[in-house]
């Protein structure tokens, strides 16, 4: 059997992955990438990009049907559900290509096949085609990801009940859907499915939905998904999913009771985990728990050489995430002593619209951890460039160490909430105050202004409201 080697392998070409990659080969590394489906992860191929090109068709019918107010009219409005997947599609390969180039572009060896792991320092390759070989490194990062979970007792058949893998290929659109869990992404996909005429209930065993985010503007989330036609069951649990050839049954507990749910489809988006089955974690001894690697502020195992970023470590499962933390991890091999990820400065985000965006303590969390705070909050309603495009909806909510003037944590739900907590972040990790925070000059008209007046008002010196 063939061998090569490298000073670092990379098993997993996902976001965490391909950046741990790309930022060994620039430290000088002589480095591999082994990946058994697409460069690109989940995020690339099945997750962030196409999903966002899918909500990206929801927005664009959504403002469609409000065409009047603007003084647009039209005749016979369409949509090719098929073109609508296959455009998504289109631009997950084509992004997928673009990671291959940055392989070639940095003179990473990129092994397509599955990896398992023969010892502390090497690798077994199996090829979809073609003879398997071995790899040996001195630094090995496993980034393998995470896939979706399901209730126990609740099978995922991929054609009834299915994941997030299967809402964004459907070869039919359904006439009714049932989602599972209302976090980031059964909500986006609550968002899309609504849109374009399928109708969804979504079914949350929490008080609300998007159980991580600030309960003030989950409750204004879920006044506009009802008001988009969505059905919102909250505190309610699923006690059983039963499909058939042609629908799905869902039987849940709500505060009033048993009820029958039957639908098309069931999204089962309740969360995920790691995956750290069937490449010889165990062989090799690296400690998992509960279906998570364990790693240190460095992302080390306890096996020395080898190294775990990204969603397989466990949360936050975000994509931007599992590339910092690949950078990291590199960094530190190459002992350059990196300052650990600041994970109370990581942003959240969803795509549905009105969307969410926040970073840091919700105003609960800072209560509950003894914090004196300033709130500041600012309604789109009344700000300029919301009125002059139409999203008047939702709101900025800030919140503040009243000790020290620091941001503790930043809220957004309106339009462009994803793009504008950016700033906040940034914020957050450089400790600034409210203070300096609207006392530096937001562009006007902008819809940042409305982070400007939440600051400001948190002081009693907001001056548009």
């Amino acid at each position: 059997m063939a061998e090569k080697s490298f000073d670092v392998v990379v098993l997993g070409g996902g976001p965490g992955g391909y950046t741990a990659a790309i930022r060994a080969a620039q430290l000088g590394f002589n480095t591999g990438i082994i990946e058994a489906e697409k460069l690109g992860g989940i995020c690339l191929n099945w997750g962030c990009i196409p999903t966002k090109a899918l909500l990206k068709n929801a927005e664009i019918l959504h403002q469609f049907k409000k065409a009047s107010e603007w003084g647009i009219s039209y005749d016979n409005l369409k949509f090719d559900f098929g073109k609508i997947i296959q455009r998504s599609r289109g631009i997950s390969d084509k992004i997928s290509k673009g990671v291959e180039f940055l392989m070639k572009k940095n003179k990473i060896d990129y092994m397509s096949g599955y990896g398992t792991l023969a010892g502390s320092s090497g690798i077994q390759v199996k090829p979809k085609e073609g003879a398997a070989f071995k790899v040996s490194s001195r630094h090995i990062i496993v980034a393998t990801g995470a896939r979706a979970r399901s209730i126990p007792g609740v099978t995922i058949d991929r054609k009834r009940i299915i994941t997030s893998t299967e809402a964004m290929s459907l070869s039919e659109q359904p006439g009714s859907m049932i989602v599972v869990g209302a976090g980031a992404i059964g909500i986006e996909f609550a968002y899309f499915y609504n849109a374009l005429g399928t109708k969804v209930t979504v079914v949350e065993m929490m008080p609300g939905i998007l159980p991580i985010e600030d309960r003030e503007l989950t409750k204004e989330m879920e006044r506009s998904f009802k008001k988009q036609g969505i059905e919102i069951l909250t505190d309610t649990k699923v006690e059983s999913v039963k499909n058939s050839p042609t629908d799905v049954t869902v039987v849940v507990n709500t505060p009033e009771g048993k009820k029958e749910l039957k639908g098309d489809v069931a999204l089962m988006a309740i969360g995920v985990q790691g995956n750290v089955e069937g490449f010889g974690l165990e062989k090799v001894g690296v400690a998992v728990e509960r279906n998570h690697i364990k790693v240190d502020q460095h992302y080390r195992t306890n096996v020395p050489g080898v190294y775990a970023v990204g969603d397989v470590i466990g949360a936050p499962w975000l994509a931007h995430v599992a590339s910092a933390e690949g950078i990291h991890c590199v960094e530190a091999i190459k002992g350059m002593n990196p300052e650990p990820i600041d994970y109370s400065a990581i942003p959240g985000c969803t795509y549905c619209q009105p969307q969410i965006a926040s970073v840091g303590m919700t105003e609960e969390k800072a209560r509950a951890e003894g914090y004196e705070v300033k709130i500041g909050k600012f309604p789109f309603r009344p700000l300029g460039k919301a009125i002059a495009i139409g999203e008047t909806e939702g709101m900025v909510k800030l919140i503040f160490d009243a000790k020290y003037g620091e941001l503790l944590g930043a809220h957004i739900m309106g339009s462009e909430a994803t793009e504008m907590i950016a700033e906040l972040a940034l914020a957050k990790k450089l400790e600034a105050t409210g203070k300096s925070i609207f006392h530096t000059i937001h562009a006007h008209p902008t819809l940042s202004e409305a982070v400007m007046e939440a600051a400001a008002a948190a002081y009693g010196e907001a001056i548009n409201i």
